[in-house]
């Protein structure tokens, strides 16, 4: 899996509830031919980043299809999740 182009944005909470910061990050990625996930229209990942003062996490994530406008029914392996992970944390810096 590669990510070749990405989008951050930072979700605002108006209600205060919520501890930490929010990001939604719409992450276009390539995968092999043979992947089950590989699609020519292209594939996105859309993953909800959480931050707090002493830790960062994936929230929640799901494939999407983009040009269909729907999700996919898939997962990340676990070294994927890694490098989703690893990627949010150096980019969520980014969100105007």
């Amino acid at each position: 899996m590669n990510i070749t182009e990405y989008t951050v944005e930072k979700i605002k909470d108006p209600t205060g509830i919520l501890s930490g910061d929010r990001y939604e990050f719409y992450l276009t990625i390539e995968v092999p031919e043979d992947d089950d996930l590989a699609d020519e229209q292209g594939l996105q990942l859309k993953v909800l980043y959480g931050v707090e003062e002493n830790f960062s996490k994936i929230l929640l994530y799901h494939f999407y299809n983009s040009i269909e406008n729907n999700y996919l029914d898939f997962e990340l392996e676990e070294d994927e999740v890694k490098l989703v992970d690893d990627f949010c944390r150096s980019h969520y810096q980014d969100a105007e």
